[in-house]
């Protein structure tokens, strides 16, 4: 399979390696470079829970999630 470079420099997976590796729009990758012309692309795995926060107080039902003010440890 082959690919080009956008003016933008993006670089688009083809659709058969997206839809073989249920890859989605906004996951993010580690680019390596290993030598001229040579690149490691990785998927990174999301971190647990991460956007979770942002997506309870988004909810629709207002008084649904309340964040729980925490003590600073500074003074321990």
């Amino acid at each position: 399979m082959t690919t080009r470079i956008s003016s933008k420099g993006q670089i688009v997976l083809p659709a058969e390696l997206r839809q073989q590796d249920d890859l989605r729009a906004g996951q993010e990758f580690e680019v390596e470079r290993l030598d001229r012309g040579q690149y490691r692309l990785v998927r990174r795995e999301p971190v647990t829970n991460e956007g979770v926060v942002d997506w309870l107080l988004s909810c629709p039902v207002k008084g649904f999630f309340t964040p729980i003010p925490s003590e600073s440890t500074d003074t321990l």
